[in-house]
């Protein structure tokens, strides 16, 4: 051992002694308290505490309380939050637009970066770039209820194009923009599109043919080779006594949507939506967080695909807000964003929040600075842990909490821009440790819970509710959430879905018989009206034993290791769980390096790795202490690839389709995992 090497290890031994941090320390799950948090049990439909007399209210926003009931007709345990009255016949989702231009019509309404340059739009400027659309739209000869098949990047285009179609009553039909060729003509044909948009040449590249190949289709228009600017130079000729009448006639009824589900247990289905479920969203919010979102010294920074639902309604309520909106240019510049934007408010997927944690962890390394690093994470956990289960921190927890603020918090609270008064995550479960770490860091995240079906949020943790431990919050403004008999999570609202488009089918097996719809995910509401995510009804694991497994929870607790991209956890009808996991190789090299090893060439290396098959082991084995031995995961497998949207194994969304991989890892699952008795 060389001298410098034992310098290092001296120091990091002393730094372990110093903190009080033992050897058991895992990133970023559980502290050694040995406590299992009750999110974890699908049977406690009941908050344990029984100390609360139902019903019960709270008021979170004011004037709109949420009040937790037995409902005397069904005997479901119920919870609602008031919203808004209901919205004028007329209101459309122009009117939001409309509405910020009268309030605020000189003020900075979007930021964006446009041929390497930031520029911004005033509402003003914005509502006119809208009716300029709109009325080259006219032009073309574009009617009420008519199709336009849309795939574009979340840009100010894409806002601008889509409020377009809106105000002239079309009905937006969206596109990821990484879907293939096939995708696009389905979802032309589903939807009966006139016309379809896209935003590059490699865009138009995929979309080639469709004119002859989906009967509806008349035309195809690209951005880039100045299709959009084609529009407005159009739409000249036409008056603004024109595009006003076909903005008035529209109703909050119409059908103004048609968004495709990312299809993680099926084919996608379009979700039809109109106006009234956008707008509901949109105007509730703002009202029920006005300190937060009348503020107009406040900013938020959006970068999530705008084809989703979620990005989509999220864009809708920073417009009827006072935010000042920035559009990142991509998730690869989002730490330069960042710094331009200094939001105050952000909405970001679970994936976004690892990436953050894992390059502050390895930015520490492993010596005495990893320790430290290491320290202060079981230190805000432990401090939230506290908060959740006793309403407050004891002297010794807050002190420990804040003598690392300055050292570690202080620098990633910068890193996200130093302003940051309200992250929302969704579109994935959220790793419970990982958000009490963020938490208590000082980081405000906040995890929320929704479905395309529900115009995204039905479920959020608004500012200045308790901190409950694993819990996606109370129900959104305008929303009432209960939870069947056998678990099942059922919504009601003014922002639910009518029906799947062209499958009344799909629409039935939807909702119960008294209208509620069924969103296929497990939970439970405590007695405070808190809602908690144990799994998909769908993804749920029996194995042979008989034990039900909801895999969603062990999957987020294993993808929080820097070294892990994906993980999915098998094990329907076999005798034990295992799982699948694949590797991230620029994260997993990364981490090498900070471990003082030597980086891989591939995947396929790096799946050999004794120093990263130890890491996948210790995230697995600390994973499996939340859950019971007959829930653990006793084998797992490190594949040489990776889940994509190309080969088919993760949705646009970057959800993972559970039949597909586990159809192509079918020799691996049936004669590695599970190897079969010998006769």
């Amino acid at each position: 051992m060389s001298i410098i090497t034992s310098l290092n290890k001296q120091a990091t031994n002393l730094a372990r002694k110093a903190l009080r941090l033992g050897n058991d320390f895992v990133h970023p799950v559980s502290d050694d308290s040995g406590n299992t948090p009750d999110y974890n049990d699908p049977n406690s439909i009941l908050s344990p505490d029984g100390h609360i007399e139902l019903p019960h209210t709270a008021e979170w926003g004011p004037g709109y309380p949420s009040t937790t009931f037995l409902d005397p007709e069904t005997g479901l345990l119920t919870t609602k939050t008031e919203g808004n009255p209901p919205l004028d016949e007329g209101t459309s989702i122009y009117d939001i637009y409309a509405d910020r231009a009268a309030r605020m019509g000189d003020e900075p309404l979007y930021t964006f970066k446009q041929d390497g340059d930031w520029h911004t739009k005033t509402a003003n400027e914005t509502l006119a770039d809208i009716r300029a659309v709109a009325k080259g739209l006219l032009h073309y000869g574009l009617k009420k209820g008519d199709g336009v098949a849309f795939m574009c990047r979340t840009s100010y285009d894409w806002d601008v194009f889509d409020a377009a179609v809106m105000a002239c009553g079309g009905v937006l039909a969206t596109i990821y923009d990484t879907d293939s060729a096939e995708q696009i003509r389905n979802i032309v044909n589903n939807s009966d599109a006139r016309l379809l948009v896209v935003e590059t040449t490699d865009m138009k590249a995929k979309a080639d043919g469709a004119e002859t190949e989906c009967p509806t289709l008349e035309h195809i228009v690209c951005f880039e080779t100045g299709g959009l600017d084609e529009i407005k130079a159009y739409g000249s000729g036409v008056s603004d006594e024109a595009l006003d009448a076909r903005i008035d006639s529209v109703q909050k009824t119409d059908l103004c949507s048609i968004v495709y589900t990312s299809g993680s247990t099926a084919a996608p289905k379009g979700v039809e939506m109109t106006h009234e479920h956008y707008c509901a969203t949109a105007f509730n919010l703002p009202d029920y967080m006005p300190e937060l979102l009348h503020d107009k010294k406040n900013t938020v920074l959006l970068f999530l695909p705008q084809a989703h639902s979620f990005a989509r309604a999220i864009n809708y309520i920073c417009v009827a807000s006072n935010l000042h909106i920035y559009i990142a240019q991509g998730i690869k510049t989002l730490t330069a964003d960042l710094q331009v934007a200094k939001p105050t408010i952000m909405i970001v997927v679970p994936r976004v929040l690892e990436k953050v944690y894992n390059a502050a962890s390895q930015k520490a390394g492993h010596g005495a600075k990893g320790v430290a690093f290491a320290a202060a994470v079981v230190a805000a956990q432990n401090y939230m842990k506290e908060v959740s289960t006793k309403g407050k921190a004891r002297t010794l927890t807050k002190a420990r909490r804040a003598a690392f603020d300055p050292v570690v918090y202080a620098s990633l609270r910068e890193v996200l821009g130093g302003r940051a008064k309200w992250i929302v995550a969704g579109g994935a479960p959220l790793d419970p440790e990982l958000l009490a770490f963020f938490r208590g860091a000082g980081v405000p995240v906040y995890e929320g819970y929704g479905l395309t079906e529900t115009t995204a949020p039905c479920a959020f943790n608004v500012l200045g509710v308790p901190y409950h431990q694993g819990s996606v919050g109370i129900a959104f403004p305008g929303f009432e959430l209960r939870i069947a008999e056998d678990g099942e999570i059922q919504v009601k609202g003014a922002s639910v879905f009518p029906k799947y488009h062209k499958n009344g089918e799909a629409t039935e097996d939807s909702f119960t018989e008294d209208g509620w719809y069924k969103t296929g995910d497990l939970g439970r509401i405590d007695d405070d009206g808190f809602l908690y995510i144990i799994g998909r009804k769908k993804d749920l694991i029996i194995t042979a034993g008989g034990k039900n497994v909801s895999p969603g929870i062990l999957e987020a607790a294993v993808m929080t290791s820097p070294v892990v991209s994906q993980c999915l956890v098998i094990g329907d009808k076999k005798p034990f769980v295992a799982a699948l996991v694949t590797l991230d190789l620029a994260d997993a090299n990364a981490w090498l390096a900070s471990q003082g090893a030597q980086g891989e060439p591939d995947r396929e290396a790096l799946a050999k790795n004794p120093i990263v098959h130890a890491e996948v082991e210790r995230v697995i084995n600390a994973a499996n202490e939340g859950v019971s031995r007959a829930e653990s995961i006793r084998k797992f497998e490190i594949l040489p690839d990776e889940f994509t949207e190309a080969n088919g194994m993760l949705t646009p969304s970057l959800k993972t389709r559970r039949a597909q991989i586990v159809e192509h890892y079918r020799e691996l699952i049936d004669d590695v995992i599970y190897v079969p008795l010998k006769k």
